[in-house]
């Protein structure tokens, strides 16, 4: 969310909702490093996404596709521990979703023996394991189409469940499943390119606020 900076110094001071803030040199880097692991996640599924709708049959692809989701969970996992949510316990639940994700796919990937995007295609009740770590994607979604009104993140808020629950179900046709992919691909890559280029204060919120509940919860 954005704060307005005060006039009175050269330091651009903000006046936040339970007081004066500044923010730092390692408050800057850390959103840097949010923005840099959600275009990393934001590559990956690009990259794996026209795989799978151009090449899909090819084993070459099928094995490719692997090293490809290990990167977006880990361009996931860092923007995860880099987010700002006011609400801690939502941070540490999309956190955990992660965590309980990652595990799923790993479980997945060593007791099938085909690659694993074939098994959780071919194996849809993978995705209730596997799924936890696109709930917390998910939750980034929403966090941000509530704090910034981003029109791609308001669409791949319902995006997301609807594909993943769709091919679980079964009820979703092939060809409805493919442009939900696709949509989904090009809707992120846009969230990634235009949080490259916001501005860095609106990512980082109001420092008060986050100040208040650590005091908050060391009482």
């Amino acid at each position: 969310m954005s704060v307005s900076p005060t006039a009175e110094s050269i330091e651009p001071v903000y006046q936040g909702h339970f007081g004066e803030f500044t923010i730092t040199a390692a408050d800057r880097r850390g959103v840097m490093i949010y923005r840099a692991g959600l275009m990393v996640a934001a590559l990956c599924f690009a990259i794996g996404t026209t795989l799978v709708l151009y090449q899909s049959s090819d084993p070459t692809v099928q094995a490719l596709l692997t090293p490809l989701y290990t990167g977006f969970v880990a361009g996931l996992a860092v923007s995860l521990l880099t987010i700002h949510i006011y609400m801690i316990a939502l941070h540490r639940a999309l956190q955990a979703f992660l965590l309980i994700g990652a595990i799923a796919s790993l479980v997945v990937a060593h007791l099938y023996p085909e690659p694993f995007a074939v098994t959780v295609y071919q194996h849809p009740v993978t995705i209730l394991g596997v799924g936890f770590t696109f709930a917390a994607l998910t939750g980034i979604f929403f966090k941000e189409a509530f704090c910034f009104d981003r029109l791609e993140t308001k669409l791949l808020t319902p995006i997301v469940p609807l594909l993943l629950l769709g091919h679980w179900s079964g009820l979703l046709p092939l060809v409805v499943e493919k442009s939900l992919l696709a949509a989904w691909a090009v809707l992120l890559m846009v969230f990634a390119l235009r949080k490259a280029f916001q501005a860095i204060p609106d990512d980082i919120g109001d420092k008060s606020v986050f100040e208040h509940l650590h005091q908050a919860q060391s009482h």
